[in-house]
């Protein structure tokens, strides 16, 4: 009981976590308030936990993918360092949970110098995703990143998709 009233206290933090079971309020309200503790960015928990809701997920699901997301975005953190904004420590998370181990992350950063990194992590990550090794996916990113805009990175991202669909082996 005490963790319900603890739950409807920090609700209204964001009442967005309104549409969510109390059970699930409980548990992601409880990770929101440590991740923002410790610097992560909260918005992807709560995005996270809302899409489970819009699906009818039970409250478990959403407590268990919300706090895998959060560890995730932990990992990325120590990965690209505490300096790092939040789409790319979410792009990162999302990479890392694809199979890029923290070297491939490293190499994309180490190879883009300042370049804003959520979308060529976010194409990484997504290409990993559909079966391209993360070493692979990484060469393609970084050869093309360092010479179009995002916008052409995620052409390519949906290029790549669309060939998969129709058939194409990754690479």
């Amino acid at each position: 009981m005490k963790t319900i009233a603890l739950a409807l206290a920090l609700t209204a933090q964001d009442p967005r976590l309104d549409r969510l079971a109390l059970e699930a309020r409980a548990v992601v309200t409880h990770v929101v308030d440590s991740a923002r503790t410790a610097g992560l960015p909260v918005e992807p928990l709560v995005d996270r936990a809302l899409e489970g809701a819009s699906k009818g997920a039970p409250a478990p699901l959403i407590a268990a993918a919300v706090r895998r997301l959060a560890a995730d975005l932990g990992r990325a953190r120590d990965v690209l360092g505490s300096a790092t904004g939040p789409a790319e420590l979410a792009a990162a998370a999302d990479a890392l949970r694809a199979g890029a181990p923290p070297e491939v992350i490293l190499r994309l950063r180490n190879a883009l110098g300042a370049r804003r990194l959520a979308v060529p992590l976010g194409v990484t990550a997504d290409l990993t995703a559909r079966g391209v090794p993360a070493d692979t996916a990484a060469t393609l990113v970084i050869t093309i990143a360092r010479s179009v805009a995002d916008a052409d990175l995620l052409a390519l991202q949906r290029d790549v998709e669309r060939d998969i669909a129709l058939g194409t082996a990754p690479l």
